[in-house]
């Protein structure tokens, strides 16, 4: 009998077993004979399962269990399940699943009993049902590592020093860090709440937080796919390199001879070893993006290896990624520094760094320099391709993603502080080596000129060069009289410092250029330059793994055989990026590369994180968003509520359109190598490439409006509780294989409904 001080539990009995379960079907209800017992029954039943007698004591007569009527007991299973179900909702809610369900505790005689019709259909929903539980980071310190690894990619680090020297210097910087703080660090913030709270992969995640953002997951799928196409080719250039490492001289140190000749070759004459190398021997490229040519099969061998290492530090699944991560990450952090104290004591290190100081203020009143800064600081973030929500939906909701967003933030910068200096002084160093060379060039040839009869003897420099042939060079011609000074100057090439350190330019131009250059300069030249290709290519392979992890974790939430089958999907997804990138490996392919990375990915990108920022903000709402997050004082939910509602959109709708504007305004160029003339030329992109490069645009975010349009047509609300009744379609939409937190209802908390509300919340 109950006690009648106390309220015992009662199961789910008042809805029918299979409404109970998630993404299950409605079946006939059973009599009310049936599922309502007599409250002494009940009760007994109750206590029988938790194992409490109703004086509190353990043990209960089994023969008031024994008793029952087999269709009472069946329905009374039923039910027992049903708060299975909930209980393993409940649990996956925190990434952990029982070892034993209440079925397999049920007492031999029970599961002897001959099952009712309700326990045999509900026993069969089970089995079908698809759960798994979700792999979680063993340490945080590897979640960390593993987005940081992701977000250091070695372009955005040269692309950030070419802006520094271009874009305002120290204006720009401060430009920088606004745009960081107050848009890049919120945005991570979100993009890794929501991976984090919705615990699915980075197409699921957006679908549950608003059905009409459920095609900007995919969106950022097709991104990340475009992008492992051509970035791994980076990775490639750089092996190509360290499979020449060990000739003596190293083949971009000297020129190569001709066949059958002492000669060298006329072309590599006429331009510096490390760039003939760079554009004949590696890319053997062509002199028009129009003149495509077959493959370079020396390069598609690298290639391959590449995308055969990203598979190998992922072959094993997350277990394996943090630790590849992990290890190439430290290793690139431990050379960039040992890089930057080296850095430092070069000579002419100092012309470099003065560019530290150099602010222009009118770069503060430039609406395109704030919008590169923007752009910038949301490439250095790695945000709108998918990785950051894919790899933070492994960690636990308990997680305070709001303050990892800010440590990647300032290791971000700190990353920044140690590149910065390091490039500039390497940069002084070449600039006043190549300025030495240019004097000792003008020296020779003012020589000659005297000697012959064309200069006065008054204009010849002197014989005795000291260790710094520039500075004995400019005393000299500034104790020239004026007449003489500037019949000179008429007769010698200028030699500027400043003017050597301003012609670097964007791209990988400075790694396989500049620096390559550098350090043939130096003694053991071997040496720094595999020190360095291999600093550059472990960033460029855990950003190749970050990316590539975007692409296998929503396909393997799609389905349980590539849950099962970690391995084949890691192989078969390489293999598809292999032969996808090979167009890359063209001779016009270093082409096409700079129009994707400098030209077209900041507009998807943006509008991208446009749709997340709108899907969190104004269809969840901000501000319910961040109350169900971790705890959180009232005055951060308030500043990030505000943030993300108004200032973040408006921010990036400016940036967007200001790309745009200045696509259709000002010319898109690239530089193209003249094999007759063995120099760079600037080259304008043809009418047909711009025309591709919006169609790529269109196909990558196209699904956002598609989706759009899909949930018009279904009547599906903009937000959740808009006290709608969603549509068939759209209920099934909602049901995976994984149980899912709820989506973003008024005033509802974050958690998985009970069993008799699954139906209702879908």
């Amino acid at each position: 009998m109950r006690s009648p001080g106390k309220e015992e539990p009662r199961p789910p009995g008042n809805r029918d077993a299979s409404e109970s379960q998630p993404g299950g079907v409605a079946e006939p209800q059973a009599s009310e004979s049936l599922l309502g017992t007599s409250e002494s029954s009940e009760s007994e039943f109750s206590q029988a399962d938790s194992g409490l007698s109703p004086s509190g004591q353990t043990s209960v007569s089994s023969g008031m269990i024994w008793s029952l009527a087999p269709e009472e007991s069946g329905a009374q299973i039923s039910n027992a399940q049903a708060w299975e179900m909930y209980n393993l909702e409940t649990q996956a809610r925190v990434g952990q699943y029982p070892q034993s369900s209440i079925m397999e505790m049920t007492p031999i005689s029970v599961l002897k009993s001959k099952p009712s019709k309700e326990q045999g259909q509900v026993a069969q929903r089970e089995e079908s049902t698809d759960f798994f539980a979700r792999p979680l980071w063993p340490r945080k310190i590897e979640y960390i590592l593993a987005v940081m690894a992701y977000m250091m990619r070695p372009a955005n680090l040269w692309r950030f020093v070419y802006l520094w020297l271009h874009k305002g210097g120290v204006s720009f910087f401060v430009i920088y860090i606004l745009m960081l703080t107050f848009v890049g660090t919120p945005l991570l913030f979100l993009e890794m709440a929501v991976g984090q709270r919705m615990h699915q992969n980075s197409m699921d995640s957006w679908r549950i937080i608003a059905p009409w953002a459920g095609g900007v997951g995919y969106a950022s799928f097709i991104m990340c796919f475009v992008s492992c196409t051509y970035m791994n080719v980076v990775n490639a250039w750089i092996l190509f390199y360290l499979s020449h490492i060990f000739q003596f001289p190293l083949p971009w140190e000297k020129c190569p001879l001709m066949k059958n000749s002492s000669d060298f070759d006329p072309e590599c004459a006429q331009t510096t070893p490390s760039m003939y190398f760079w554009y004949r021997e590696t890319l053997q490229v062509s002199d028009k993006i129009e003149e495509g040519g077959p493959l370079v099969l020396s390069l598609s061998l690298p290639f391959f290896v590449s995308w055969c290492v990203v598979g190998a530090f992922m072959i094993k699944g997350l277990q394996s990624l943090g630790k590849g991560l992990f290890i190439l990450l430290s290793l690139s952090y431990v050379i960039l520094f040992c890089f930057f104290i080296w850095s430092l004591q070069l000579e002419g290190a100092k012309h470099g760094l003065k560019y530290l100081l150099v602010a222009k203020m009118s770069a503060v009143y430039d609406l395109h320099v704030w919008s590169l800064a923007g752009s910038q600081a949301l490439t250095d973030l790695g945000l709108g391709f998918g990785p950051i929500a894919c790899l933070s939906s492994h960690m636990p909701q308990s997680n305070n993603c709001l303050y990892n967003a800010f440590v990647m933030a300032l290791i971000n910068l700190a990353t920044l502080f140690l590149t910065i200096p390091f490039i500039l002084s390497v940069l002084g160093f070449w600039a006043t080596v190549l300025n030495h060379r240019c004097t000792e060039k003008n020296m020779e040839k003012l020589l000659m000129l005297v000697t012959m009869g064309v200069l006065p003897p008054e204009a010849q420099p002197p014989a005795n060069l000291h260790s710094d042939p520039t500075s004995t060079y400019n005393s000299w011609l500034s104790g020239l009289n004026p007449n003489i000074k500037n019949l000179v100057l008429s007769k010698v090439s200028k030699c500027n410092r400043e003017e050597w350190i301003l012609q670097v330019k964007e791209g990988p131009d400075f790694a396989f250029l500049s620096f390559i250059e550098v350090a043939s300069f130096l003694p053991r030249s071997i040496f720094w330059s595999v020190l360095f290709l291999l600093m550059v290519l472990l960033l460029g392979l855990s950003t190749m793994v970050g990316l590539t992890q975007g692409l296998i974790g929503p396909l393997q939430d799609s389905s349980s055989f590539f849950r099962q089958q970690t391995k084949l999907l890691t192989v078969s997804v390489c293999v598809l990026m292999f032969l996808s990138g090979l167009y890359f490996t063209r001779p016009s392919g270093v082409y096409f590369i700079r129009l994707l990375s400098e030209y077209w990915t900041p507009m998807p990108i943006i509008f991208i994180i446009i749709c997340e920022n709108i899907a969190v903000a104004w269809a969840c709402g901000a501000r319910r968003f961040l109350r169900d997050m971790v705890p959180m004082r009232n005055l951060i939910i308030r500043f990030y509520s505000w943030v993300w509602t108004y200032l973040t959109p408006v921010v990036l709708l400016v940036a967007f359109l200001a790309i745009l504007v200045r696509c259709f305004t000002k010319p898109i160029t690239y530089l193209a190598w003249n094999a007759s003339s063995a120099t760079e030329v600037t080259r304008q992109y043809p009418s047909w490439v711009l025309i591709l490069m919006f169609v790529l645009l269109f196909v990558v975010i196209s699904p956002i409006p598609v989706y759009i349009f899909y949930c018009l047509a279904n009547g599906i609300p903009f937000k959740r509780g808009s006290g709608q009744k969603r549509s068939k379609s759209s209920t099934s939409l909602q049901r995976r294989r994984q149980i899912k937190p709820r989506s973003c209802e008024a005033g509802a908390p974050w958690r998985t409904p009970p069993p008799a509300e699954a139906e209702e919340l879908g």
